[in-house]
């Protein structure tokens, strides 16, 4: 009998919504600066590309799966390993993520 994973704040859902807030604001906000610091300085090079389609450019896990010439589910994969990144590191910089 399989066991299913059970997700705590870092899911995808609370990732993406914490994600989604700190770039709602303003572009030139010192939190949005940081959160694409980390973006450009921790994520792989595949991680970076996907979030920045996804996040910046608003393409859909569709679009971004037919431009990469990948399934939806290995872009829905590399975006929960990057948010699962950006999340750790910035529950350390904002009180906001603890």
């Amino acid at each position: 009998m399989s066991r299913r994973r059970s997700y705590n704040d870092t899911s995808t859902g609370a990732a993406d919504n914490y994600i989604r807030n700190f770039l709602s604001g303003n572009e030139n906000s010192e939190k949005s600066k940081i959160l694409l610091n980390i973006i450009r300085n921790e994520l792989t090079a595949r991680q970076t590309e996907i979030i920045l389609l996804y996040y910046f450019k608003e393409m859909s896990i569709t679009e971004i799966s037919a431009a990469q010439n990948v399934t939806p589910q290995a872009v829905s994969k590399v975006m929960a390993t990057a948010r699962k990144k950006i999340f750790r590191y910035m529950k350390y910089t904002f009180k906001e993520f603890l």
